[in-house]
């Protein structure tokens, strides 16, 4: 770099460049230090795998992510049938119970959906609309029912 730039690399793999001015690279003496405040550009710090480095076998791709909702298959939600309700246990800090439904898809996957909200009319054939979404504490639940859709009937509104 030119002698009115310096440079300097940060942890995280990003470079600042400094500018002093002109008067702050003359002789560096006790009481005429460069600013602390100078002007910072980062730029983005790009190392690249030495000979070695390659030969060895450092570039790997990346895997692919898994689908949070695999049984939707790109769609925002699909109707089903039910199959059987059932009330499930919480993850460990949290206690209750959770109401949840087996759900035969129209695709014919079978899933496990949480049913929101209190209290619900689900029953063994009801055509029911099914979305992404996992229930947080409930353990291989990753998909809920949507209310107010087909046979699924809104929450009472309270009094």
């Amino acid at each position: 770099m030119s002698a009115m730039f310096s440079s300097m690399t940060l942890r995280h793999g990003f470079r600042v460049v400094v500018h002093h001015p002109k008067s702050s690279l003359s002789a560096f003496s006790s009481s005429k230090l460069p600013s602390r405040f100078g002007h910072f550009t980062p730029v983005l710090f790009q190392s690249q795998a030495t000979y070695n480095q390659v030969r060895r076998g450092c570039r790997k791709e990346q895997r692919a992510r898994r689908p949070r909702s695999p049984a939707l298959v790109n769609r925002p939600e699909m109707k089903g049938v039910c199959l059987k309700t059932g009330i499930t246990k919480p993850k460990k800090p949290n206690s209750g119970e959770r109401k949840i439904a087996r759900v035969r898809l129209s695709s014919g996957r079978v899933v496990t959906a949480y049913i929101p909200g209190e209290g619900h009319n689900v029953q063994q054939h009801s055509v029911v609309l099914v979305r992404g979404g996992r229930a947080q504490d409930c353990p291989g639940v990753k998909y809920h029912l949507v209310r107010g859709a087909l046979d699924l009937v809104c929450p009472r509104l309270r009094q």
